[in-house]
């Protein structure tokens, strides 16, 4: 508990970083961090910021692994531009992340890793901690890794196992700091480690420790606290990306009444929806770990042949894998979700960080003319609704979706209101009925142009599939060419009329303005909040977020018409703003782009705004 006679200072929102090397834990101890928020009532976003090498020499800046979380008791919608707190458990992770602390913030330094030895490996001449470089910021030097021994010195561990403990004394000491009760970690440390109980009291113990420093030596003066944010009641809980794309899929696949299937292959950083589905063969998810990207989709066409919700999961290099596939199943016209969690190229190119570089691959890299249904999640908690859409979509209409989240989605988490799964859209696949008379494998429907779904085993409706061109209605094979021409074009006028089934797009901010902002996918937090600041501030701006690519929403043409200039914002060279100028030349548009596997600030755009509204 903390220290009552403490004062406590209210705040409204606060980002908090912890930094280390890749091997002092700081991702774990950012996700207790973000569970300890989640169960304060805060609203927040998290990002972790890692190497991508598995393990690259210690105590050197290419080795920082970084993790920060902005909370607040409002809506957040990003992680965070600068932090008001920075936790460095050495030399390097201090370098490497100064440009991310605020002026004035609190720098809480493991001060046993500041010797001659560390700081040379980090690329530093002199001690930044008393040379008077940091003379900008409130310096706490604590010695967690002697703390952290002294805490554990009774139950006799061997100096590796101490060592791993110590960023729960970081963590204890934010914890305080904060207002936070350690039982929530304490319960997670007993669930985790429950075959091995000394790890579970060392970790109490240090966790401990790090607290009552914090509390008796009373580090900043004070405690903070961050009232819980207005939320409607249900039940919630911090998720990521990754696992909500999965969840999505289960809620989906139990509202159409399908089987769900996924075949995949583990890649950084859509791993981790495999592993979560695998979690859930009670729930009668079957996940197949193939042997490559090309095995896991053919897997799942077969699986949708049959009648299942099918699924895979990938990234950008994996992507290019699957493109033969992709078309086999547009031939095929069966329902499959390609999951592409973005990250940046080209080649294996920066696997932990993330881009919107693949764009222009789901429009367009496949051969012949192969069109899918594009939808880009926006959110970590949108990951779910996108997931739910994205299946809804492939099975009703027939036809691939290609879902696209991002690193930045997938590895970040939010609060989560879990919906009730009669809640959820209803979903009807178009399944055939045994003996129809009337069945034929392509008759399709006249409004969606799908055709029906015939599972194999179901009397009367045998049929044949394959990637060889299908003859119209019949689907026997044919190269005929004028059928050809015609099935490719109803192929793609499927595809297209999928916009009279989806809601138009909205903009927040007034319908007409100096300046409309337009982006998609992940950013949408960034962008939100930026946009809605300039707002408050008598901008006349707004936003127009796309979630929906292929097809565009059909009111885009009028949407984009309604303001005197419009700027595309995207984490890649300008792939949108060129599928926007392909299908809308008459508009002129500005762009801005950022291509460093890191997310886009609240502070740089609000400056390329400004300087166009004041051009």
């Amino acid at each position: 508990m903390a220290n009552n006679n403490n004062k406590v200072v209210e705040l409204e929102q606060v980002v908090v970083r912890f930094a280390g090397d890749s091997g002092d834990g700081m991702q774990l101890t950012g996700s207790l961090f973000s569970d300890s928020t989640a169960f304060a009532g805060n609203d927040f976003a998290t990002f972790p910021d890692y190497p991508a090498e598995i393990r690259a020499p210690q105590g050197t800046v290419s080795g920082v692994s970084g993790f920060q979380i902005h909370f607040g008791r409002k809506n957040v919608y990003t992680s965070g531009d600068l932090a008001d707190v920075l936790v460095a458990m050495n030399p390097a992770s201090l370098k490497a992340n100064m440009r991310w602390i605020k002026p004035q913030g609190l720098i809480i330094i493991d001060s046993d890793n500041f010797n001659d030895k560390w700081l040379e490996k980090a690329g530093y001449t002199t001690d930044p901690t008393t040379d008077g470089s940091l003379s900008g910021y409130r310096v706490i030097r604590t010695p967690i890794s002697s703390m952290t021994k002294e805490a554990v010195k009774h139950l006799n561990l061997d100096p590796k196992t101490t060592l791993k403990t110590k960023n729960m004394f970081a963590l204890g000491m934010v914890m305080y700091m904060f207002s936070r009760e350690p039982e929530v970690i304490y319960q997670y440390f007993e669930k985790k480690f429950a075959a091995n109980p000394i790890v579970v009291q060392a970790n109490k113990s240090v966790l401990a420790a790090g607290y009552n420093y914090a509390d008796t030596m009373e580090i900043v003066g004070h405690v903070y606290k961050v009232n819980p944010a207005p939320l409607s009641k249900g039940k919630y809980r911090n998720i990521t990306g990754n696992v909500a794309t999965a969840w999505g899929f289960i809620a989906a696949a139990e509202r159409a009444g399908r089987p769900l299937f996924l075949g995949s292959y583990p890649i950084t950083p859509a791993t981790e929806i495999l592993q979560e589905l695998s979690y859930h063969k009670n729930l009668g998810v079957k996940a197949f770990q193939a042997e490559d990207e090309i095995a896991g989709i053919v897997s799942a066409i077969g699986a949708s042949y049959t009648g299942s919700l099918a699924i895979t999961t990938t990234s950008g290099p994996g992507l290019s894998l699957k493109s033969e596939a992709i078309g086999l199943a547009v031939m095929t016209e069966l329902p499959l979700v390609i999951v592409d969690v973005q990250r940046g190229g080209p080649s294996t190119g920066l696997p932990t960080k993330s881009e919107q570089s693949d764009l222009m691959q789901a429009l367009f890299g496949r051969n012949g003319e192969a069109p899918v249904i594009i939808v880009a999640a926006q959110s970590p908690t949108d990951c779910f609704y996108s997931a739910y859409e994205a299946a809804k979509l492939s099975m009703e209409h027939m036809t691939p979706v290609i879902l696209l989240t991002d690193g930045s989605l997938a590895n970040g988490s939010e609060v989560f209101r879990i919906p009730a799964v009669a809640d959820l859209p209803e979903i009807h696949p178009p399944i055939a009925q045994a003996n129809d008379p009337e069945y034929k494998p392509y008759r399709r429907d006249p409004e969606k142009l799908n055709r029906k779904w015939a599972i194999p085993g179901t009397p009367g409706l045998r049929h044949r599939v394959g990637g060889l061109e299908k003859e119209d209605v019949s689907g026997n094979v044919s190269h005929d060419p004028l059928n050809h021409q015609k099935m490719t074009l109803l192929r793609e006028e499927k595809v297209m009329r999928v916009a009279n089934y989806l809601p138009e797009q909205k903009v927040i901010g007034p319908d007409e303005a100096e300046l409309l902002v337009v982006s998609w996918g992940g950013t949408y937090g960034v962008m939100r909040t930026v946009v809605e600041k300039m707002q408050q501030e008598g901008y006349s701006i707004a936003l127009a977020h796309f979630r929906h690519i292929m097809p565009l929403p059909r009111n885009t043409e009028e949407v984009l018409g309604r303001y005197k200039k419009i700027i595309v914002c995207e984490i890649n060279n300008g792939q949108f703003v060129k599928y926007l100028k392909m299908n809308f030349p008459q508009f002129k548009y500005h762009q801005y782009n950022k291509i460093q596997g890191l997310p886009f600030l609240v502070a740089e755009l609000q400056e390329q705004f400004e300087k166009l509204l004041n051009a």
